[in-house]
């Protein structure tokens, strides 16, 4: 099988330096959610963890390393999620955090970083625009920029849940992954199709962020527009090749799902499993909502990835008071 940029021995390393309280997340068959889905499903929660999401896995291998090395600031770009993990791992190892976010970003998420104690930088424009600030810092201030997906700590990071899943498995035959900047379709896949090869690994994208997914298709970087999505956790444009390289390796399939779809899979997770997802969280239900025969008798495995939702939103969403 052609290699990824991830190896399995530093992702078992990256385990090790990760907080406990971020490892074995709880993984669970949801039986409430077959009736609904038609098909047997489990969920690996993501969310049960101090960020409410994924993404401290990764900020954690980074984090460590950087205070190993002496480095003593770091910034990256987010949409959220990943600004708020890293605000937390750095804080725990007296590391100086900027994140650079658009002015546009979930307002909870942009109070919650700031919260965690990260410098925060706002900008016109969308998270390209974010991008391209953050590594205009570094270069001024010459500190670490840590860019999410295309750092291989994001990815091996992420890769430790697929660790977990692989223990489970065979009880389940196919996973559904969220898609945005592929740290976490990458990471998983790469452990899955190494220690779990039976696995279908299915990553979802919203309709309204296809770019990844195109590129997945056309097996080439494919840009687009603007993002026209709720899921704004995933809503990237410009893909970074060597992320599609990995991508084109553990992916089996890449699916875009609707906005009608995604919402439907917020309200099933609130009212079946108890749980607030937001938008990207719910991409795995959303794709068994969208194509039910093609997971009919069968047992996924989705990933809620995220928890990070501003709950006047979530209640409009998913019909709440």
């Amino acid at each position: 099988m052609p290699k990824t940029r991830l190896d399995t021995a530093r992702i078992r390393a990256a385990r090790r330096l990760i907080a406990p309280v971020f490892r074995d997340t709880p993984l669970y068959r949801c039986e409430a959610l077959e009736p609904a889905l038609g098909c047997a499903v489990s969920v690996k929660l993501e969310t049960a963890n101090p960020v409410r999401s994924f993404k401290a896995r990764g900020t954690e291998v980074a984090a460590a390393r950087l205070a190993g090395q002496g480095r003593s600031a770091v910034v990256c770009a987010s949409a959220g999620n990943l600004g708020q993990a890293l605000a937390w791992s750095g804080r725990a190892r007296g590391l100086d955090v900027s994140v650079v976010a658009s002015r546009f970003a979930t307002a909870a998420k942009l109070d919650r970083m700031r919260a965690l104690g990260a410098r925060l930088e706002l900008v016109d424009g969308d998270h390209e625009t974010a991008r391209e600030r953050a590594a205009a810092i570094a270069r001024t201030d010459g500190i670490r920029l840590l860019e999410d997906s295309l750092d291989l700590e994001t990815c091996e990071g992420a890769a430790t849940i697929g660790l977990e899943l692989a223990a489970a498995a065979p009880s389940f035959d196919a996973v559904l992954i969220a898609l945005g900047g592929g740290a976490l379709a990458t990471g998983i896949g790469h452990v899955l199709k190494e220690m779990a090869p039976g696995v279908e690994v299915i990553c979802v994208q919203p309709l309204g962020a296809p770019a990844l997914t195109l590129s997945w298709r056309e097996r080439r970087v494919v840009t687009t527009g603007a993002t026209r999505t709720i899921a704004d956790g995933v809503a990237g444009r410009c893909p970074i090749p060597a992320v599609l390289a990995d991508l084109l390796v553990v992916a089996d399939d890449a699916v875009l799902v609707t906005e009608a779809s995604i919402v439907a899979g917020m309200r099933l997770l609130l009212d079946h499993a108890g749980l607030v997802a937001e938008p990207s969280a719910a991409l795995g239900v959303a794709a068994v909502l969208e194509d039910r025969d093609r997971f009919a008798g069968r047992h996924v495995a989705t990933v809620v990835c995220g928890g990070n939702v501003d709950p006047a939103a979530h209640r409009r969403w998913t019909g709440g008071q």
